[in-house]
């Protein structure tokens, strides 16, 4: 593809490589970005020349005394999503039910897969990396999945990711959006391994230099090479440190009895419990406890059916409020467009946020044969 192409692609020694290209924007997906994606990743599928695939992001161009930094993906063009909710542009619904359908592509996709998570990735490039079968994770990983922040939700599959952590850990990372550090991130099992960044392009070199016969072999190869430069001493557990609190806390029947026993923490001198708190103080009241809900109930439903899930909540994000009354719009109006980072939450707070208001957003759209993601199957 040309240098100029969103989406780069290489096929090294049977290892399919593609390089999320939009490096100014920290790699933020839009919809021709995954369109692209899809039709690689669908041809790449039975094309016997591609053993398994790498996912990657490139790298920011350098700044005058500043390294080259590189980034996964940041998520997905939430301007986009902004000015064609104003607009009513009817590629916003595009953008969601195709994002979604190559998330699902990528978990059940039939030859092994890779995601090179360096620097942040987080929102869309989480559903990108966790459908991925070896997820590595490098130094300057800042993972996160920080939607209630602009009035959204963890979607791209996070109900299902997220809900299959120990503990109470999805409904925290949900909520809260903290970011990871690579320690974090390979403690409750969002990454696999760890290794140097700098070591992708040797391994790269060794496979042009003597390719993979199969599948089987390429993935020996990659995860060999991945052993062999892991990184140094790991910087110390944040998150997974406070396993017990987020159990405890976090356990909660609902939003607000989860800020109770947190409130109650803070005041007895948890700093932890203070910090949270003040972490969520940013975020919309309404969405956190939509979140709470979705993570709940993605427990205990199949991948397909989580997607769907998503997709309808998603519609509900811009549709039950329209236009500058969305929650989103308003969330990505404080944090983006006008930058002035007080947005206007309604409801303001999470003691006004009612369960009606929370189901709201899972009440059905369309009726299972005209859903946007009714072709979506799991494997047996």
């Amino acid at each position: 593809m040309p240098a100029d192409s969103l989406i780069l692609t290489d096929v090294v020694g049977g290892l399919g490589v593609i390089t999320l290209h939009r490096p100014k924007a920290l790699n933020a997906l839009t919809l021709e970005m995954v369109r692209e994606l899809t039709v690689v990743l669908r041809g790449w599928a039975t094309d016997p020349a591609v053993l398994g695939v790498l996912l990657r992001g490139s790298a920011r161009p350098p700044m005058e005394g500043k390294p080259v930094v590189t980034h996964f993906c940041a998520g997905g063009d939430i301007r986009f999503m902004h000015d064609a909710a104003l607009a009513g542009d009817p590629a916003i619904e595009d953008f969601f039910t195709e994002e979604y359908a190559l998330d699902h592509l990528i978990h059940v996709y039939p030859k092994p897969t890779v995601a090179w998570m360096d620097g942040i990735t987080m929102g869309g490039g989480m559903g990108l990396a966790q459908g991925c079968d070896l997820r590595v994770a490098t130094a300057s990983l800042r993972m996160a999945m920080p939607e209630t922040r602009i009035g959204l939700f963890p979607d791209v599959g996070g109900g299902y990711f997220l809900s299959r952590l120990a503990g109470h850990a999805g409904e925290y990372l949900g909520v809260v959006g903290p970011h990871l550090h690579v320690t974090d991130a390979l403690a409750l099992g969002l990454a696999d391994m760890h290794a140097e960044s700098a070591c992708l392009a040797s391994l790269l070199d060794g496979l042009r230099a003597g390719p993979a016969r199969d599948a089987d072999e390429l993935m020996a190869r990659v995860r060999g090479h991945v052993a062999q430069h892991p990184l140094g001493a790991l910087p110390e557990a944040t998150t997974t440190a406070r396993f017990a609190d987020i159990d405890r806390h976090f356990s909660g029947h609902t939003l607000q009895d989860i800020v109770a026993s947190l409130e109650a923490a803070r005041a007895a001198g948890d700093t932890w419990a203070a910090e949270t708190l003040q972490h969520m103080a940013g975020h919309s009241p309404l969405m956190m406890g939509v979140t709470l809900e979705q993570i709940r109930r993605a427990r205990s439903m199949p991948l397909a059916e989580v997607f769907r899930m998503e997709r309808t909540m998603v519609r509900h994000c811009f549709q039950l409020r329209k236009g500058r009354d969305s929650e989103t719009v308003e969330g990505v109006r404080a944090l983006v467009v006008d930058k002035d980072h007080a947005p206007r939450w309604q409801p303001a707070a999470v003691a006004e946020v009612q369960p009606q208001m929370v189901e709201a957003f899972f009440e059905g759209v369309w009726p299972p044969h005209a859903h946007p993601l009714r072709d979506l199957h799991d494997p047996l």
